[in-house]
């Protein structure tokens, strides 16, 4: 088994890709390539020339959650991240696609992007496009997903999924770029970040963040 992931550290699209396999106990390698000033060859993996990209032998493929969907299917006997039947696995695609759809527009290509990565590319942040994130469009978000998480621990009761997995990867960003959940107005969302944040597959991935952060002068 030879699995590759390509992809940057502080996208939360090759965080998600790694906490997935991690969770399932797989090995894998991460080949640094960055969402910009990529080689030719990366195209040959995604012609989109987004990250990440994966490898599993001779297998190319690119988009997180059609890679963690593959994973889910080739190896079913390792942890199961998609649900143990029908109702359930739509509602972790949903979930997941909701925080790369949804969620990754705002807490990642606007709080996290102004944040942070403008101020390594010598760009002004654009702060009043974040709070208008912030104020005027998250909060809905927010609203939604904690009244869809309700009491449960995840998304899926007691089961972690792919849903959780996808949701924590955006809010992290989110975090990066100087932010995170009110926990007096969401705190079953906030307990339930906190909860992903804390897992030893998290936490195995977090220090290589943050030191990526402190390479590029980023503050948090």
């Amino acid at each position: 088994m030879s699995l590759t992931v390509y992809g940057a550290p502080l996208s939360p699209f090759v965080r998600k890709l790694c906490l997935c396999l991690i969770e399932k106990g797989l090995d894998y390698e991460l080949e640094v390539v960055m969402p910009f000033g990529q080689p030719d060859w990366f195209r040959e993996l995604n012609p989109l020339g987004r990250i990440p990209a994966f490898r599993d032998g001779d297998l190319k493929l690119a988009d997180s959650s059609v890679i963690c969907q593959y994973l889910e299917e080739r190896y079913p006997e390792q942890k199961p991240l998609y649900g143990a039947d029908t109702e359930q696995r739509a509602k972790v695609r949903w979930l997941e696609k909701y925080a790369d759809y949804e969620l990754a527009p705002l807490c990642t290509f606007t709080v996290f992007r102004n944040r942070v990565l403008k101020a390594t590319m010598g760009q002004p942040c654009d702060e009043e496009k974040v709070q208008q994130a912030l104020k005027d469009r998250l909060p809905s978000n927010f609203d939604y997903l904690e009244a869809t998480l309700g009491d449960a621990p995840y998304f899926l009761g007691e089961q972690l999924s792919m849903a959780d997995l996808a949701l924590a990867s955006q809010l992290i960003n989110m975090e990066h770029g100087g932010e995170t959940l009110d926990s007096g107005r969401w705190p079953k969302l906030m307990a339930h970040y906190v909860r992903i944040k804390n897992l030893a597959s998290t936490q195995q991935l977090l220090p290589r963040e943050l030191r990526t952060l402190e390479k590029i002068g980023a503050k948090r």
